[in-house]
């Protein structure tokens, strides 16, 4: 995307947008000006991903849902739990639906992609480990610091995302954002693996039970977080804001960039139609990540056993996102995401027809073969439309639409599982949102 004009201020559109409706898009290797690309940036970038990852695994999947349950909300009835932990989910991605794309706009204006970034890391960070002071029967105190550690990892998330452009060249996109998710997968299947050692065997950690060893668990992903984002803080840099100004100016540009940027996306066939199909198909990604949990449980599985298939999709995943990110340089990024959407598919045909715990497990690895993947080639794909300038803006918009996900997914599932009364059925309608993204992803020229 280097070659283009720069984008100046609001009311200005690059002149070949204007004569093709899209973007040129950058030969391979050529870099966006103010890059630095070295090796140490990029891993620096990319155990960033091996930070936050531990939030995501270790709290999010892992511990977080059943310790409520089970400790801070333990006189609660078990629905109205769920109705409070399932409505503090709605709140925190709908806080960061409704502020991605003007956070990412003002960062842009201000040059501060990794200064947001580090404050949300705070944030998350501050939250998840203040979970270690919590005691029994404070679910309301618990619930509000997992909101706030939701909103420190998904903010952090935006401009993380952003920051793809700034350490890559177009060229290694896929290879680089493949990389990132690779190191979470690794980074947060370890942490995990310890904390679930630590659950089972408190005494040899010098714990008195397994609730303290829980509550220990979330400090040490805080710990974690802020020891695996200094990398980033010391070694990533990112080109300069538009200049000195105050922050109620900034804010104003970033509004008018945002109207003006719901207009260009509209007009910029490939960014639109990709952003669409990733709506569709990462919300069948989503449902199946956040229906696992409950279709275990359904099929006669134990926490135990939900534990270990967590597991095996965090360490499948870690090799299996870099041969994707391989397979994006040499199939190009859009061919590799149909792959992992028809692979997809079949893991729902699959699951219609369970009925062994050993299959679940099986279930596990062949996700992990491909969730990283879809992810980072995902990603990968998506930065080679975003215009130099305005990458914390576009890539608010996509994770909009990532938290968007597991919308209609989850209320397929429900219907279908009230219709045909067999949670193995009520997978099936996911089957719509695979084949709906696959065929807008078709359209997209890449």
């Amino acid at each position: 995307m280097a070659g283009m004009p720069t984008r100046g201020g609001a009311g200005t559109t690059p002149a070949s947008w204007e004569a093709a409706g899209q973007e040129p898009r950058s030969p391979p290797g050529e870099q966006r000006p103010g890059r630095a690309n070295g090796r140490r940036t990029v891993l620096a970038w990319a155990t960033y991903d091996w930070a936050n990852s531990a939030f995501a695994t270790v709290v999010i999947a892992g511990f977080f849902p059943v310790f409520f349950k089970q400790f801070w909300a333990a006189d609660l009835a078990v629905t109205e739990s769920t109705f409070w932990l399932g409505m503090t989910n709605t709140l925190g991605s709908a806080l960061i639906v409704l502020s991605a794309p003007l956070l990412g706009a003002l960062a842009d204006q201000l040059g501060a992609r990794k200064g947001f970034l580090l404050l949300f890391t705070a944030l998350g960070v501050l939250a998840t480990g203040a979970l270690w002071l919590v005691v029994q029967g404070q679910w309301a105190l618990a619930l509000g610091l997992y909101l706030l550690g939701l909103l420190g990892f998904s903010g952090s998330n935006i401009f993380y995302d952003a920051l793809l452009v700034v350490v890559a060249r177009p060229g290694d996109y896929n290879r680089v954002s493949a990389l990132g998710y690779a190191l979470g997968y690794l980074g947060g299947g370890l942490l995990f693996a310890f904390n679930v050692l630590m659950t089972l065997f408190p005494a040899h950690f010098g714990f008195a039970d397994a609730g303290e060893a829980v509550r220990a668990a979330f400090l040490g992903v805080a710990a974690w977080w802020t020891l695996f984002a200094v990398p980033l803080a010391l070694w990533v840099r990112e080109p300069d804001g538009r200049g000195d100004r105050p922050l109620g100016q900034a804010g104003r540009a970033a509004f008018r960039e945002l109207r003006q940027t719901l207009a260009e996306i509209r007009q910029h066939r490939d960014a639109f139609l990709f952003l669409l199909a990733y709506w569709c198909y990462i919300d069948g990604v989503d449902t199946i990540v956040h229906m696992a949990v409950d279709f275990g449980l359904a099929i006669g599985l134990a926490a135990d056993g939900l534990m270990l298939a967590l597991l095996i999709t965090q360490f499948v995943g870690f090799p299996s996102a870099l041969a994707f990110g391989w397979l994006g340089e040499r199939w190009g990024a859009k061919r590799g995401i149909l792959l992992a959407i028809g692979v997809y598919a079949l893991v729902v045909l699959f699951a219609s027809g369970m009925t062994r715990v050993e299959e679940f497990y099986a279930m596990a690895v062949v996700i992990g073969l491909v969730q990283g993947g879809i992810q980072a080639l995902s990603r990968a794909l998506f930065a080679g439309f975003v215009p130099p300038g305005r990458e914390a803006e576009f890539f608010g918009f996509y994770n909009m639409l990532g938290k968007f996900a597991a919308v209609l997914g989850p209320g397929l599932v429900g219907i279908a599982a009230l219709a045909t009364g067999d949670p193995r059925l009520s997978l099936l309608p996911i089957l719509l949102l695979f084949l709906l993204g696959a065929l807008l992803l078709w359209r997209v020229r890449s």
